[in-house]
């Protein structure tokens, strides 16, 4: 893959790239509409593939927030099309890296020094690069170690990028009204955070500490003397991310042995810490030689306040599900439902998500759950379909929620994939004899 010698990080810079990019996309739209009047029975297969081709070669180049939130949408497999899907799932750890030019420049700007003046050995070449950041393999004193350098001016461009980001997503996701403004301003938060190694070198060490008693479950050491606001160097951890794992394996007890890791270590985070590494791709995880689970990248960490957390869960238990009253108090202490609804709106948005809620929260209902159940993610499917083309719901507004389900739901739908690809078999109370040590 071409390495980069620039990234545009100039506001004006940035956003002609993306107008080039919607001017490729209305092409697209023109010749699939050309084409639809001769052939009828056309369906939108190809535009998304053409779609999804140009807006993911609009963004790599770009880097930051806006690839970010195409990682994001990737997690979750029932709102996009399959196209969008593939090919936005690249930017998990598959994007042009910097160039070594502009690698050694950027290092030298962090640390004063340059990367083979600090390290015994420092490959040039990335071995992985993502939204954020690329990592580079270095040896110090014996020690394998990754060093993972952020792409310039990413930190700079969060909130640019994101106002160009904001019209796209405010349709997609049927936002209205100023309310919207309080999930942008989470994501930016968010996003600024994940800028800021110093931070993520703090949590990486915390969250490592307080999980080290979870079986199966491996985390680098992290060298503070190495690492800066911009750079973050921690042990070179060897193995295959979870994706490539799953696409080959064979074995269901390591399938459930990894899915089991998996489970408990969310679990036991969202629980015992309330605090979750909220970014579960399959980038940030990587399976050993002896199927242990390797947990990398601690840049995006969800704080989990008691007023969300407690009724969140309470909302996962059948009885509160199935009790009209108690329900409906949830819905609003959750801001699903608001004091200003009209009594349609009211009806309408307890019947969807008591719909939602009763699916998505199957794995809570009892004490041993099956990913590898076809039928239930097939039924997550058919019900992001049919919310799409609910023509009530898009006339009403969609700001629905605390901005906590944000991050908390990005969460679940990615710790769902992941232990679906692995068709784990899990004990879904192991993670509490975790908690009692």
């Amino acid at each position: 893959m071409k390495s980069l010698d620039k990234i545009p990080t100039g506001k004006i810079e940035r956003a002609s790239q993306l107008v080039k990019t919607g001017i490729k996309v209305g092409g697209n739209y023109i010749a699939y509409y050309g084409e639809k009047i001769v052939n009828p029975s056309l369906n939108k297969d190809k535009l998304n593939e053409n779609n999804a081709e140009d807006i993911y070669d609009g963004l790599k180049n770009l880097k930051g927030s806006a690839l970010k939130v195409a990682q994001m949408l990737s997690m979750d497999k029932s709102i996009m099309p399959q196209a969008y899907v593939e090919k936005f799932s690249l930017s998990q750890f598959s994007v042009p890296p910097l160039s070594a030019p502009l690698v050694r420049k950027t290092f030298r700007k962090s640390f004063g020094k340059f990367p083979e003046e600090i390290f015994d050995t420092f490959t040039a070449e990335s071995v992985n690069a993502a939204s954020i950041g690329q990592v580079h393999k270095a040896t110090k004193d014996g020690k394998k170690l990754a060093v993972k350098i952020q792409y310039p001016g990413v930190a700079d461009s969060i909130s640019s990028d994101l106002a160009l980001v904001k019209p796209f997503a405010i349709r997609m996701f049927n936002l209205k009204g100023n309310d919207s403004d309080k999930y942008f301003k989470e994501v930016e938060d968010k996003l600024l955070e994940e800028t800021d190694y110093k931070l993520e070198l703090k949590q990486s060490e915390s969250i490592a500490a307080a999980c080290s008693k979870i079986e199966n479950l491996r985390f680098p050491n992290y060298y503070k003397a190495f690492s800066s606001d911009k750079i973050l160097t921690m042990d070179w951890m060897s193995g295959e991310h979870v994706s490539e794992f799953a696409g080959h394996n064979t074995d269901r007890a390591k399938g459930d042995k990894l899915g089991q890791a998996l489970w408990d270590f969310y679990m036991f985070q969202m629980h015992g810490l309330k605090a979750v590494h909220a970014d579960p791709h399959p980038g940030n995880f990587l399976v050993d030689s002896d199927a242990n689970l390797i947990a990398i990248d601690f840049g995006c960490i969800k704080q989990v306040p008691d007023e969300f957390y407690i009724p969140y869960f309470e909302l996962a238990r059948p009885e509160n599900i199935d009790d009209p009253k108690i329900f409906r108090e949830k819905l609003f202490e959750l801001e699903i439902l608001l004091p200003t609804d009209s009594a349609e709106e009211s009806a309408y948005f307890s019947k969807i998500f008591h719909e939602l809620l009763s699916l998505f929260t199957k794995p809570f209902h009892g004490d041993f759950f099956d990913f590898s159940d076809e039928e239930f993610f097939g039924a997550i499917a058919n019900m992001g379909e049919k919310f799409s083309k609910d023509n009530q719901l898009r006339k009403m507004n969609g700001n629905r929620g605390s901005k906590h389900f944000l991050y908390i739901n990005r969460t679940f739908f990615g710790l769902y994939n992941l232990l679906h690809d692995l068709k784990a078999r899990v004990n879904t109370n192991d993670y509490q004899k975790y908690l009692a040590r």
